[in-house]
């Protein structure tokens, strides 16, 4: 496990109808509090939540945040994932105050599942394998 607590978008960076904004590490927790100014929901449970600015306390966003408490996530770190409207600027503005979230870093491609590999989550070729699927553009190359 790693200090660092890493956030991207988890859908595709277009506008639509729901963007998935996930947050992993040990700030995760404290991120969605300062967002919703509410404590975590119960763990694997969806909470309908208000999503602020913490600065200026204007309201971003409504939608579902869940909790995932480690080890129980895809990554084996504490998980948050914030279910938002899929409007560039709500996804541009929750990723603003993110990335100016002390002890906050912007996730490199592939490092969600490098962390899941790194705690035992995911071996090898089940990593590849996710790799594999996320790149495949047809029925054949999803079913090697």
């Amino acid at each position: 496990m790693t200090n660092r607590t890493i956030f991207a978008l988890a859908t595709a960076p277009a506008k639509s109808g729901v963007a998935i904004i996930r947050i992993s590490g040990v700030s995760a927790a404290p991120a969605l509090a300062l967002l919703t100014g509410v404590s975590c929901p119960p763990p694997n449970y969806a909470k309908y939540s208000i999503i602020r600015n913490p600065s200026s306390g204007e309201i971003i966003d409504k939608g579902l945040a869940i909790y995932f408490q480690a080890p129980h996530s895809f990554t084996g770190e504490d998980v948050v994932e914030l279910h938002l409207h899929g409007s560039i600027a709500v996804i541009r503005e929750v990723l603003g105050v993110l990335s100016g979230m002390g002890g906050m870093y912007h996730a490199e491609a592939g490092e969600f599942t490098r962390r899941a590999f790194i705690n035992g989550k995911l071996d090898l070729v089940e990593a590849e394998g996710l790799a594999d699927l996320i790149d495949a553009n047809t029925h054949a190359q999803k079913t090697q």
